[in-house]
């Protein structure tokens, strides 16, 4: 063999081994530790913070919110504005102009059609989603004029628009033969098995217990990936997530104790974050009379509640006073009142409280009683270990005051579940709860205490599982929906700050920003509080 040909049979060598070696290189993988299982991958169905992070990876939305909480267009050419011309003279309807080249992961066009099924699909009575909030209440119809171009009216000027039309869509050529078919999408497979999506991600595989595992979606509408594939494992305990980042086996961690930030630190594997994203951890008291312990429903008995516990003292010892109580619901935020303050601890005083509701211990067995009634409360919670330490600290402090209090403790995807999936909380089986709840973020809203918002066998999907219905709060609460004058709307806002604080709506535990641990092997990592995963298209593999 002459030299020429030997050098030609060496380069294709080369080239084949080359080849072979690059082919055979590990996927890159991000792997994501979340401390509960997601309940469902259709978002027409949740209002857990897990699952609602998770869908960045696979759904893209009209536009998001970033790391400095301005909105960036997604599947929107634009932001709309009265300037171009995506804001009605009155403020009264939206107009979304979207990109003409976004894609579902089968190839087929996202249009201003789907967003129209999407919205029917949630105002169907067939249809069970866990909220129908705000389309029932302030939207009069969403239409599709071209498949470029969708218009929302709302009944008036609706304030939250922004946060709430950052929204998603469902593949209507997927799920309207479903619909058809069954005369419901409840049961759909693509609920769990999202077969066609939108986002960066495409879905691969969900295996109960364990984990969910998506690939980069070959037909993605913006920049491909730099990440092969994402990694989200289902651990329960805290202290697991905790080893795994340390060790260096996981690359992504949040709703960390802030008791376990030095360890974390000092393993040099990541870095942390802290991320304002409106959470505020809190009890919510059930005052559904129906469902509730009787005692519940006298507001001097909740301030009581609130008084007993040295929330303080649980920020230094467990949060390592890293944070501190909360006053409102609202805390870190314009809308919270300027005078507000948390319901000091005073145990002296919540037993006073207690005496003069009548609630005193008649039978000498160390409880309360009133009327033959025994003060025997219900705590429930998920299974969070922080949120189990608080229980069994608030349990210690009730109990010298004459509480009985039951500790009950759920896995995550029960604890959230609706009304319409048996939800303990959602169906009232609870006295107090606890979690970190907040609002559509950046925008102050919530449905959670509206008096529409209560679920029962005739309205399944409701979100207010407090069952309050105060007619002023309802009435503060709509009038600030449609106030789009920024100082009048904060005005409005500390007018039901203060409602909350009289009528002990809620007790803030602690403020809680979102604290994440991001391996330091990623660059780019912009998490915002509203959509954490918002870039995940441009994390970058540190070379």
């Amino acid at each position: 063999m002459n030299k020429k040909r030997l050098m030609i049979l060496l380069v294709v060598v080369l080239a084949l081994v080359s080849a072979f070696s690059a082919s055979a290189q590990d996927p890159v993988t991000l792997r994501i530790d979340f401390t509960q299982e997601l309940d469902t991958l259709n978002p027409m169905y949740t209002n857990m913070w897990f699952t609602t992070t998770t869908n960045d990876l696979y759904l893209a939305q009209t536009w998001v919110i970033d790391e400095n909480l301005a909105a960036v267009p997604m599947l929107a050419a634009e932001i709309p504005t009265s300037e171009n011309g995506g804001i009605s003279e009155d403020g009264s309807t939206i107009t979304v102009k979207l990109r003409d080249d976004i894609l579902w992961s089968d190839g087929e066009p996202i249009t201003a059609s789907d967003f129209v099924f999407t919205y029917n699909m949630i105002m169907d009575p067939a249809n069970t989603p866990a909220s129908r909030f705000p389309w029932d209440i302030y939207v009069a119809s969403v239409e599709a004029p071209d498949d470029q171009t969708i218009v929302y009216t709302f009944n008036e000027p609706f304030a939250a628009w922004l946060s709430y039309l950052a929204t998603y869509a469902v593949p209507e050529h997927v799920l309207a033969p479903v619909f058809e078919a069954d005369g419901t999408i409840d049961t759909a497979d693509w609920n769990r098995a999202p077969d066609v999506v939108s986002g960066p991600y495409t879905f691969v595989e969900w295996e109960t217990g364990s984990h969910m595992l998506f690939a980069r979606n070959e037909n993605y509408f913006g920049t491909a990936p730099a990440i092969d594939e994402v990694f989200v494992r289902f651990v329960a305990e805290d202290a697991t997530v905790v080893a795994s980042l340390v060790a260096g086996d996981s690359d992504v961690g949040t709703f960390l104790a802030y008791s376990d930030t030095p360890a974390l630190e000092e393993s040099g594997n990541v870095n942390i974050e802290l991320v304002p994203s409106g959470y505020n951890e809190g009890w919510f008291f059930n005052i559904d009379p129906e469902t509730a312990h009787p005692a519940m429903l006298d507001i001097n008995v909740r301030k009581a509640l609130a008084m007993a516990v040295d929330r303080d003292k649980i920020n230094v010892d467990l949060n390592r006073g890293l944070t501190y109580t909360p006053a409102s619901f609202w805390e870190g935020s314009p809308y919270v009142r300027p005078d507000a303050t948390p319901y000091p601890y005073d145990p002296e005083m919540s037993a006073q409280l207690l005496d003069e509701a009548g609630w005193v211990d008649s039978n000498g067995d160390g409880t309360r009683d009133k009327d033959g009634v025994e003060l025997e409360l219900r705590f429930v919670t998920n299974q969070r270990q922080i949120r189990v330490d608080v229980q069994a600290i608030t349990q210690q402090a009730f109990q010298e005051l004459g509480i009985s209090l039951l500790l009950e403790n759920y896995p995550s995807e029960i604890f959230f579940a609706s009304y319409a999936d048996d939800g303990p909380t959602a169906r009232g089986r609870y006295d107090i709860q606890e979690f970190s709840g907040n609002t559509a973020f950046p925008d102050p809203d919530t449905s959670r205490f509206r008096c529409s918002e209560i679920p029962s066998d005739e309205n399944p999907e409701g979100s207010n599982d407090t069952h309050l219905c105060n007619e002023e709060l309802d009435a503060l609460f709509t009038e600030q929906s449609s106030t789009t004058d920024t100082e009048a709307r904060i005005e409005l806002f500390h007018q039901i700050d203060q409602l909350f604080t009289d009528q002990v709506v809620w007790v803030g535990i602690w403020y809680d920003p979102d604290l994440w641990a991001v391996s330091n092997r990623f660059d780019n990592t912009r998490i915002s509080g509203a959509d954490p995963f918002w870039n995940i298209e441009n994390w970058q593999v540190v070379s």
